[in-house]
């Protein structure tokens, strides 16, 4: 799996915000403004709108038949929605920080866990079903015709798929270091 196929990219965006609700759970307890205020919601909304956000749509404008994994053709496919679909993922990170959180200030780990491993089951299996469709690189005509579809390690998709993880993890390890770090009044 790889950022991103636009429907992947949803539980992985909640995913991600769940897990930081979940590191942030100190500071949110304590924290008296609401929680779109709270320095941790800000991370998790900077992580998914600055950083999240535009690593989908990376893949839904320049690899638009993979961001759909070739179910649909992508040059039917008005802008808008492409436009819609990487606004709701790149949301996700904050709605899971905002759904997590209530049960992050409660210290319910344990919950969490549960509905954390459930998301992660069912990313699994959508990616196990698709894997075909992940591993290339190709247009619409090319996946489906049985042509000139390349292993994506050696396509430039392949590429931005190495390099938008790495992009990914190194803003997700900041924002773990920001909520992790000593807050200075």
């Amino acid at each position: 799996m790889g950022p991103m196929p636009l429907l992947l990219a949803i539980p992985v965006g909640l995913l991600l915000g769940m897990t930081l609700s979940w590191l942030a759970r100190v500071e949110l307890a304590r924290s008296e403004v609401p929680l779109v205020l709270a320095r941790p919601f800000l991370v998790a909304l900077g992580l998914g709108v600055l950083v999240f956000a535009p690593v989908v749509g990376y893949f839904a404008a320049l690899h638009g038949d993979w961001a759909y994994l070739y179910l649909v053709r992508w040059s039917r496919v008005p802008s808008a929605v492409d436009l819609l679909l990487v606004f709701l993922a790149g949301a996700q990170v904050p709605l899971g920080f905002a759904l997590a959180s209530p049960l992050a200030i409660a210290k319910r780990g344990t919950r969490l866990m549960q509905i954390s491993a459930g998301i992660t089951a069912l990313l699994v299996i959508a990616c196990a079903l698709c894997a075909r469709r992940l591993s290339v690189s190709a247009s619409f005509n090319q996946f489906h015709g049985g042509f000139g579809a390349m292993p994506l390690g050696r396509s430039s998709l392949g590429r931005g798929v190495l390099l938008s993880w790495t992009a990914l993890a190194l803003a997700y390890a900041w924002s773990v270091h920001a909520l992790r770090a000593p807050r200075t009044r």
